[in-house]
């Protein structure tokens, strides 16, 4: 794969390279107009070779400054019939065959030690592993020589659906075999689909945080005027800040986009995107609280998740929701047990997955996941709250959704 070398020559290239153009945060406030026809091309993204200089004109020309911990807070919030819709890829896997587990030591945070795991052809089909247990290396689908990594995932508007609010989250683990460093956090290239690379940079402060023998960060912006512009379809990012290599931290990182709709046939539903940075683990625990909402008698909807270096088979994280009455339901389904929802996972309720490129299975260390409310959630109550525990995996916890039924 190529290095990080292929950055700086680009940055050395102004002269001969076409700027793309660069997307400001959209108001989700602003007027609406009626939603551009769904863009669904599938044909791999047209780059465009620009200088990696030039800032977003929502930071003013200035990276944005990064902290070690991001509370988690209220990012969008919406009452209106419509919905969440997300697309996510992981931005590094397997390479080659595995290596004999590494020992458990302070800092191991994949599964039980073992002789050997499996292939990485079976991990990628869904076979259980930790990303500890590989040299991994860049997931890189665009076939471009300007980017060492990139991977795309679609967006899945319903027909006839207006895009409200969209925006990106990506991120990391800069400390494997190689050292990345963090003033690449914020900027990421995004390509709509069918379209060219647009260099896109973070509108927030980043987290970022050393610990458990990782160096860990997470960015995001408002992508919002990109998204209605350009609909359903294929989108790819690349250059993901993150290192390759092996470690007994493991290496990780990948990305989500989260898109929030109105369509005046579904249901009036409270949407909420909340976003954090922080380290989970044994005695560490995520409450984000929904207030101000009566509840309706039966509690219908689906809540999505971000988080990174979650492990396969390794129990102990949930994602749990309460009502204010009664104790919390853990929340699960096939895809994700309910003592192991932080399982390297990209995964949504249905059968008709939205498309990935590539898809596996086993992101080794990637989450993003999308799950039904309203079975076994105890009735009545006027709060929901969502609970986010890892018990043993050394998990970053980065951005949650909700988009619940309103009470009528």
């Amino acid at each position: 794969m190529r290095t990080s070398l292929t950055l700086l020559l680009r940055r050395a290239i102004v002269g001969c390279s076409a700027l793309a153009v660069l997307w400001a945060p959209a108001d989700p406030a602003s007027a609406r107009t009626p939603a551009d026809a769904a863009h669904t091309a599938r044909t791999p993204a047209r780059t465009a070779h620009f200088a990696y200089t030039a800032y977003s004109a929502h930071t003013g020309g200035k990276p944005v400054a990064q902290t070690e911990t991001l509370a988690f807070a209220q990012r969008y919030s919406a009452l209106q019939h419509g919905g969440i819709v997300r697309a996510a890829n992981s931005s590094i896997s397997c390479a080659g065959s595995a290596r004999t587990a590494l020992p458990r030591g302070s800092v191991r945070t994949a599964g039980p030690a073992r002789a050997a795991a499996p292939t990485c052809a079976a991990v990628r089909r869904g076979a259980t592993a930790a990303n500890g247990d590989f040299d991994m290396a860049y997931i890189d689908v665009d076939h471009d020589p300007n980017t060492y990594n990139s991977s795309r995932a679609e967006v899945r508007l319903p027909k006839g659906a207006h895009v409200t609010y969209a925006r990106l989250y990506w991120g990391g683990n800069l400390r494997v075999g190689e050292q990345k460093p963090p003033r690449d956090n914020g900027r990421v290239l995004i390509a709509e689909p069918g379209g060219a690379y647009k260099d896109l940079r973070a509108d927030r402060v980043v987290g970022h945080r050393v610990a458990r023998g990782a160096d860990a960060f997470q960015a995001s912006a408002d992508v919002t005027r990109l998204v209605r512009a350009s609909g359903s379809g294929l989108y790819t990012v690349a250059q993901v800040n993150e290192a390759k290599g092996r470690s007994a931290a493991g290496s990780w990182g990948g990305w989500t986009l989260m898109v929030a709709y109105e369509k005046r046939s579904e249901p009036l539903r409270r949407l909420t995107v909340w976003d954090g940075f922080g380290l989970l683990g044994p005695g560490e625990e995520r409450v984000i609280p929904l207030r101000g909402q009566g509840l309706p008698a039966v509690l219908r909807g689906r809540v999505g998740l971000v988080a990174y270096n979650g492990d396969r088979g390794r129990p102990g994280d949930s994602l749990s929701v309460s009502t204010g009455r009664g104790a919390p339901t853990a929340l699960g389904d096939a895809a994700n047990p309910r003592d192991d929802v932080l399982n390297s996972t990209i995964s949504e309720p249905g059968t008709a997955a939205t498309r990935r490129v590539p898809a596996y299975a086993n992101t080794l260390g990637y989450d993003s996941d999308v799950l039904e409310l309203g079975k076994g959630i105890r009735r009545g109550g006027d709060q929901l709250a969502f609970r986010i525990v890892s018990q043993r995996d050394a998990a970053w916890v980065g951005a949650l959704f909700a988009a619940v039924d309103a009470k009528q």
